[in-house]
């Protein structure tokens, strides 16, 4: 028995450098599609505020400004009047973590919101 143990002595150590790099490489992948769901979330925020904004009266390029002080960096943020709406566009992308990922594209996150435009007259 004893014989058996001092063979096996290493084998921990052997299978923890295998895997612990494909466990932080698993790891690093969930935060990074964490980081895009949250990239989402705030497109979708932005464009909302965008369109409210601009369907209550305030003007276009502020509530443009409003917009991409919400978005992630980067964003894009359009707003267009049309048949009594307002619909407001926010695109942005999130960059693959470093390292590992560098192979991947960067994610294209996008939102759109329409709103009844208050401003108009029925």
């Amino acid at each position: 028995m004893t014989r058996a143990v001092r063979r096996e002595r290493g084998a921990v150590t052997a299978e923890l450098a295998l895997t612990l790099p494909i466990l932080v490489a698993v790891t690093v992948g969930l935060v990074w599609l964490l980081a895009v769901g949250a990239a989402q979330v705030r497109v979708v925020d932005a464009a909302r505020e965008t369109a409210r904004s601009v369907a209550r009266g305030d003007e276009t390029s502020e509530a443009v400004s409003r917009g991409q002080q919400v978005a992630p960096d980067g964003s894009s943020v359009t707003v267009t009047r049309q048949d009594g709406r307002v619909v407001a566009v926010v695109t942005g992308a999130v960059a693959g973590p470093g390292g590992l990922f560098d192979f991947l594209p960067e994610v294209r996150v996008s939102a759109e919101a329409v709103t009844l435009d208050e401003g108009e007259a029925p």
